[in-house]
């Protein structure tokens, strides 16, 4: 594919709603999965070192 311009590049031929709608919801879906990801890493970590320190407490 080619462009006469950058404003046909991003036109899209017409489909630029679908076309950058489309990465826009995609780059959503994977930021909002590494912001998961690190929300529960923090929180398995954080019941790890209660476990540890309720099972050194019982020492």
């Amino acid at each position: 594919m080619s462009w006469a311009s950058w404003g046909d590049f991003f036109a899209m031929g017409g489909y630029a709603l679908y076309v950058w709608g489309s990465y826009l919801v995609a780059l959503g879906i994977m930021i909002t999965e590494i912001a998961l990801l690190a929300l529960r890493r923090r929180s398995a970590l954080a019941g790890l070192r209660a476990r540890g320190a309720a099972r050194e407490g019982r020492r």
